[in-house]
């Protein structure tokens, strides 16, 4: 079966990489629960099938107001096994822009996560119309607001009694369709809501997997808003594509612990997490004896020595050798202990990469592979690799993509991920969208004479 549609990609990864811990959540204990591939079908069906009882279907729209979490995933693999298209939306706007949002697409039916969240819709659903329905993940005291579990329950009581075809997971989109509308941030001006199709989601993922191949890694851990088109194709569809257990942390709060405990072999994140890292090690050396001091910039020092000959293919000596093993006992072997110890891999994008930082990582086997993109490009235009790492560059072009510079320095990308437009805003599509299908991306950039970008 060739893949073309997200439910496609979904139905393929429970068929050939069929595994016990497919997604894990954290528990009330702290622990985290497995979730196993074909318990996930079956809560996919679920949803779909009372979904569609309730009268949303192929075309529809249907929102998600939520954080991170297992439902989360089902629920927007089941809006787009039914063929409807789904509108993520970032917990942490305000009511007043969940409000425009919602005006501006109008979708039949939303989720929501906690209190808080239905909380903003019940404010404003005199002004909603066109919401029938409203799901929530966890118990709320409001009216007209079915529970998440009471939603399952419908549909596994329609799915007893109906029997499935494999195809019905897979559901009537085709590649083309509206997949999502995902709005950005809308810092000078309202939000725009980039439509991607599925294909932009799967061309991107195919891309991935060409070029990266993940399928070596055990697990990872998700904690960047699956809102964002960055953790929704990295660290959701292409993992779950890879074969790849996704664990969900339980906040942005608690990556550090939630790290220790799921041991990750690959993570998505913005240069924030590195950032972060990266400082609380360096103050915590600093603030030591000037003995640790010294230790720690001198292992530092060595460090970005030898990951420079290494990457550069340099012949690296012995004695630089014997110096990075003693830096790597005492310094970097500490630091692959805080992340779980596992790690193979971090993915950044999203913004810059300081270089310090991004050689101190190297320096410590904590490889980081920095990319660029936009929501409007699904997102990966360019990406580093194994085999090609340049730390300062965001890469070489992906396969079946082009970009060219144009003479102010603007980034032009063409190629299958590009966007189908923006929602109900054709003027500002035609701002970005050249007749001859390149797409003007607003960022300054060059190639260097072996082609990073």
């Amino acid at each position: 079966m060739s893949i073309e549609t997200i439910p496609q990609l979904f139905y393929s990864a429970v068929r050939e990489h069929n595994r016990p811990d497919m997604f894990m959540y954290k528990g009330d204990d702290g622990q985290y629960v497995d979730v196993s591939s074909n318990e996930m079908l079956r809560n996919v069906r679920a949803i779909r099938l009372a979904l569609k009882s309730f009268g949303i279907e192929s075309g529809g729209k249907v929102a998600i107001l939520s954080e991170n979490c297992l439902q989360w995933a089902i629920s927007d693999l089941a809006i787009l096994s039914l063929g409807a298209a789904d509108v993520p939306i970032y917990p942490t706007v305000l009511e007043d822009t969940v409000e425009y949002i919602l005006n501006d697409c109008e979708p039949s039916a939303i989720f929501v996560s906690t209190a808080e969240q239905a909380q903003k819709v019940h404010n404003i659903r005199q002004n909603l119309p066109f919401l029938k329905d409203v799901f929530s993940f966890e118990h709320v005291d409001l009216p007209d607001v079915m529970t998440f579990d009471r939603l399952l329950e419908i549909g596994n009581t329609i799915a007893s009694e109906q029997p499935q075809e494999p195809t019905d997971d897979i559901g009537p989109a085709k590649k083309d369709d509206l997949c999502s509308i995902i709005y950005t941030s809308g810092t000078t001006g309202d939000p725009k809501g980039v439509m991607l199709s599925h294909w932009n989601f799967v061309c991107n993922v195919l891309m991935v997997d060409k070029e990266l191949d993940f399928s070596a890694m055990g697990k990872g851990l998700s904690f960047l808003p699956l809102s964002h088109v960055l953790e929704r194709m990295g660290g959701f569809y292409t993992m779950m594509y890879e074969g790849i257990g996704i664990a969900y942390a339980e906040s942005v709060e608690t990556v550090a612990a939630d790290m220790q405990i799921v041991k990750p072999s690959i993570m998505v994140s913005v240069p924030r997490l590195y950032e972060k890292i990266f400082d609380k090690v360096n103050a915590k050396a600093m603030s030591g004896s000037p003995i640790k001091r010294n230790i720690f910039l001198w292992a530092k020092a060595k460090g970005q020595e030898w990951g420079g000959k290494k990457r550069s293919g340099e012949a690296i000596s012995w004695w630089l050798g014997f110096q990075y093993k003693i830096a790597d006992k005492l310094v970097f072997s500490k630091l692959r202990e805080k992340t779980g110890g596992n790690l193979q891999l971090f993915i950044s994008g999203g913004a810059p990469l300081s270089p310090h930082i991004h050689e101190f990582f190297y320096a410590a086997g904590l490889i980081v592979l920095e990319g660029y993109g936009l929501t409007e490009t699904s997102p990966v235009v360019s990406c580093n690799t194994l085999e090609n790492l340049r730390i300062g560059s965001i890469g070489k072009v992906m396969s079946n993509t082009e970009i060219k510079i144009a003479d102010d320095g603007e980034i032009m990308i063409k190629g299958p991920q590009v966007m189908l437009g923006y929602y109900n805003n054709a003027e500002a599509t035609r701002e970005v969208m050249c007749e001859d299908g390149w797409f003007a991306s607003g960022d300054i950039g060059k190639f260097d004479d072996d082609g990073y970008l």
